[in-house]
């Protein structure tokens, strides 16, 4: 049963949450503020983070920065506003995929369920290409040797695009094998995850080597 932090101020939404979230099968801890959050998240070690950004205190953002400065757990932010600023700043912060108030826990649990599938991956060994190594049986990453430490969603992107070195991937393609968001999603989900994968694993993330930008279309890996 995965450990669910929700980390929210309002009550109602809050008791709410939890109680439906519980019965699709989550363990939830909740924090009612930032702060709180932060000592919950620390303490317990959840597998995944549900966050409201408007917080009192330590809002989101620096709630969601400080989650992904610790470490790869991914994080939905919840926003009462689908409004350019919100979800921009969430998205730059890490966050890994977000849903708009008021929210219907049946969508939120898919979304959590699809975040946490995204480090599931067919063993088959590791692949080198220049000096970026994936192993996607330990299901890690490295370049020039030095470990990269990434998300649940970024690592799920690069293995997406790495296992068809030349592809073209649209952005809603990507939405649909990484998010599984198989509507017309929004693609500023694809764009923020690339912009922080190629500062991980890039040399130069303005002159990409490995996720390169097809413009007009989406992405694609290589050619090497």
């Amino acid at each position: 049963m995965p450990a669910i932090l929700l980390i929210e101020d309002d009550p109602l939404v809050r008791r709410g949450l939890e109680l439906a979230l519980s019965r699709h099968g989550h363990d939830i801890r909740t924090a009612e503020t930032g702060e709180d959050g932060l000592r919950e998240f620390s303490s317990d070690a959840p597998d995944l983070v549900v966050l409201d950004l408007m917080l009192p205190g330590v809002d989101g953002l620096q709630v969601c920065r400080r989650i992904r400065a610790a470490g790869a757990v991914p994080v939905i932010i919840l926003t009462a506003r689908g409004d350019d600023f919100d979800v921009v700043e969430g998205l730059a912060a890490g966050a890994d995929d977000y849903v708009i108030k008021p929210v219907q826990p049946t969508v939120l649990d898919a979304r959590i369920r699809a975040v946490l599938r995204r480090t599931d991956s067919t063993p088959d060994g590791v692949r080198s290409y220049g000096e970026l190594q994936i192993d996607t049986t330990a299901l890690t990453v490295a370049v020039r040797g030095a470990p990269v430490l990434l998300t649940p969603t970024e690592l799920r992107l690069l293995l997406t695009l790495s296992q068809s070195p030349g592809r073209v991937f649209s952005r809603q393609q990507l939405l649909e094998a990484v998010w599984e968001h198989d509507y017309l999603g929004d693609s500023r989900l694809v764009d923020n995850c690339v912009q922080r994968l190629r500062a991980k694993i890039e040399t130069s993330p303005t002159a990409p080597q490995y996720v390169q930008t097809v413009r007009g279309f989406g992405y694609r890996f290589g050619p090497l």
